[in-house]
């Protein structure tokens, strides 16, 4: 790692029509926990945050840019993507706090995956590796990720 990688911090900026029902998703049913809440809300999510925001205008610094939720939840250019070490507790336990997922896990070639949509409709990956030598193994994760 470079110095300036140690600098950084990510973060998933999501547009809510109502975010206080986006706060209740990723703190209630994917267990986040409310790092700042107002106007603009800051959940911990594991080893990153979902920031979460009505949508607006164009600003200054984005001249041409209006942000709002999906339009048509089945056309995405992006998506949060959450690797977790036991998919199927995790979609048990989500479940039974209201999470509504597409499909129940599914097997692929080097993973086990599913997804689900939060309220405003922004699509939600979660997997688990089934290749325990690839990138993506608990072993390998970043210092800090608990999956």
């Amino acid at each position: 790692m470079t110095d300036i990688d140690q600098e950084i911090v990510l973060a998933h900026f999501i547009v809510s029509d109502d975010v206080e029902r986006s706060r209740r998703f990723y703190t209630e049913i994917l267990g986040g926990k409310v790092a700042f809440s107002g106007d603009v809300t800051y959940v911990a999510l594991s080893n990153s945050w979902i920031i979460i925001n009505v949508g607006g205008g164009p600003t200054d610094d984005k001249p041409s840019v209006s942000l709002e939720p999906p339009s048509d939840p089945d056309r995405v250019s992006s998506f949060l993507n959450i690797r977790v070490k036991d998919i199927h507790a995790v979609y048990a336990e989500w479940s039974a706090r209201g999470a509504e997922f597409l499909t129940p896990p599914k097997q692929h070639d080097y993973e086990i995956r599913c997804y689900l949509r939060d309220p405003d409709g922004h699509l939600i990956e979660v997997g688990q590796t089934t290749d325990f030598e690839g990138d993506w193994a608990p072993a390998r994760w970043p210092s800090g990720a608990t999956g």
